[in-house]
C-alpha cells in the first residue's frame, strides 16, 4: 500500500511541476495527459521492454476504482467543493440549480438511453436496452470533481458558477438513485415510475437531512475551542463520518457531504475570526481539494493501461461525444425555456451551461461498478472514451466559451 500510495503521489507531484511549469497548462489536465501519454509509451515498450509494462499493471492491479472514488475520495472532494462554494450566489440561482438537477438529470438519462441505442443499431453492434439504459443513468449527472475544478480554474462569472456547481453537486443524488434502481430492474426487481421517484426522496431527502444535522455538533465543538489544527479535524471528522454513516443508513452519501459542507459554512460563517478559524479551514479545504483532484486524474490517465478498447465500446464512446452534448444543450435549453416562462429574467447562457456539463471519474467508478452480465463487454470502454474528450477537450476549452459568451435572459 505504501508503494502504491507513493507511486501516485510521486507522479502527481511530477507531473503536476511539468505541466505547471513547462507545458503552462492546468494541473489537473496536464497531469492527466501526461499520465495519458505515459501509459500509451509503456504499451507501445512491451514487445520491446515488457518489464515496465507490467510493473506498472501490478501497481494498478492493487486499486479498486469503485471503492477508491465511490467510497473514498468521493466525501473529501464533494465536501471540499460544497464547502468553498460561493454562498450569496448559490442561494440566487437556487431554483435554477434545482431544476438543472432533477429535470437535466431525469432528460438526460432517458434521451442518452434511446440515441445510444439507436446508435448502436446504425451501426450494427449488439447492445441491449437494458444496457443502454444503465449507460444512459451513469452519463446523466454531470461530475462534481471535473465541473468544480474547471470552474476555479476558468474564474467563471459567479452566477454561472453558482449554477454550475450547484447543478453538478446535487444531481450525483438523483442520478445514483436512476441508476441503482435499473441495477435492480435488470436483476429482476419490478420498479414504476413512482417507486424510482419515492426512493429519490428517500433517500435524496434522508442524505440532506443527514448532513444538515450532523453539521449542529461540529458548529458547536468548532466554537468551543480556538484552534485551527482542532476545527480542521472536526471538518474531517464530519466530511468522512457523514458519509459512511448515509452510506451505513442507505441514503444519499453523495448528498449528505454535500448538505454537511453548506450546512457547516452556514452555521458558521457569521461567527468571528475570533471563534472560528476561517482563514485557515479555507486555505486547508482549497489546498486538499487540489491535491485529490490532482491524484484522481493521475488515476484517469491510467486508464490506458487498464481499459481493455473493444472496437464497439471505442464506436459508441465516439458516438457519445455528439449524443451526450446534443442532450445536453436540449435538456438546459428546456429548462431555460421553463424558467423564462414562470419567472422574470436574468442573465444565464445556454453555451456555457451545455459545454461546462463535464463527466469525470464518478461515470468511470459507476461503469466499473456494473456487474458483467450487464456490462455487455463496452459500457466501461465508451464511457471511458466519452470521459477524456470531456476532460480533455470540453475542460480545456472552457476558457473561450467564457470570453465568446453571449449572455441570455432566464429566471431565477
Amino acid at each position: 500500500m505504501l508503494v502504491l500510495i507513493s507511486v501516485l503521489v510521486g507522479v502527481a507531484a511530477l507531473f503536476g511541476w511539468v505541466s505547471v511549469r513547462l507545458l503552462r497548462l492546468p494541473t489537473t489536465i496536464g497531469t492527466m495527459l501526461l499520465t495519458a501519454a505515459s501509459s500509451l509509451a509503456l504499451v507501445m515498450l512491451v514487445p520491446v521492454a515488457p518489464g515496465p509494462h507490467q510493473w506498472a499493471l501490478d501497481i494498478l492491479s492493487r486499486i479498486n476504482f469503485e471503492n477508491l472514488i465511490l467510497h473514498g475520495m468521493l466525501a473529501l472532494l464533494l465536501f471540499a467543493g460544497a464547502f468553498l462554494l460561493d454562498l450569496d450566489a448559490l442561494r440566487s440561482q437556487k431554483l435554477v440549480v434545482a431544476l438543472l438537477s432533477v429535470v437535466t438529470t431525469v432528460l438526460s438519462a432517458l434521451a442518452i438511453s434511446a440515441l445510444t441505442y439507436g446508435s448502436a443499431q446504425l451501426f450494427h453492434l449488439p447492445v441491449t436496452t437494458t444496457e443502454c439504459l444503465l449507460f444512459g443513468a451513469l452519463l446523466s449527472p454531470t461530475d462534481p470533481i471535473a465541473v468544480l475544478e474547471m470552474l476555479r480554474r476558468v474564474h467563471a462569472p459567479r452566477h454561472l458558477e453558482a449554477q454550475l456547481a450547484g447543478e453538478s453537486l446535487f444531481n450525483d443524488g438523483v442520478g445514483a438513485v436512476l441508476f441503482i434502481s435499473l441495477l435492480a430492474a435488470a436483476r429482476g426487481a419490478t420498479l414504476s415510475p413512482g417507486h424510482v421517484a419515492l426512493q429519490v426522496l428517500i433517500t435524496g431527502g434522508g442524505g440532506i437531512l443527514l448532513g444538515a444535522l450532523l453539521a449542529l455538533p461540529a458548529r458547536f465543538l468548532m466554537r468551543s475551542v480556538v484552534s485551527p489544527p482542532i476545527e480542521i479535524l472536526l471538518t474531517l471528522g464530519l466530511a468522512l463520518g457523514g458519509y459512511a454513516i448515509a452510506e451505513k443508513l442507505g441514503v444519499s452519501a453523495p448528498l449528505e457531504a454535500v448538505a454537511a459542507a453548506l450546512a457547516l459554512r452556514l452555521l458558521i460563517e457569521s461567527a468571528p475570526d475570533q471563534q472560528i478559524a476561517h482563514h485557515e479551514l479555507t486555505h486547508f479545504w482549497t489546498n486538499l481539494d487540489e491535491i485529490q483532484n490532482a491524484v484522481l486524474f493521475v488515476l484517469l490517465g491510467c486508464g490506458f493501461l487498464i481499459v481493455e478498447f473493444h472496437r464497439q465500446g471505442v464506436i459508441l464512446g465516439l458516438s457519445e461525444i455528439v449524443i451526450v452534448n446534443l442532450v445536453r444543450i436540449a435538456s438546459v435549453a428546456a429548462v431555460l425555456l421553463l424558467l423564462r416562462l414562470v419567472r422574470r429574467p436574468c442573465a444565464s447562457s445556454l453555451s456555457v451551461l451545455s459545454w461546462g456539463g463535464l463527466r469525470g471519474g464518478l461515470s468511470i467508478a459507476l461503469a466499473l461498478s456494473v456487474p458483467p452480465q450487464f456490462s455487455g463487454g463496452w459500457i466501461v470502454t465508451a464511457t471511458y472514451v466519452f470521459v477524456v474528450f470531456s476532460i480533455l477537450v470540453q475542460g480545456s476549452t472552457m476558457g473561450l466559451f467564457l470570453r465568446r459568451m453571449k449572455p441570455v435572459h432566464t429566471s431565477v
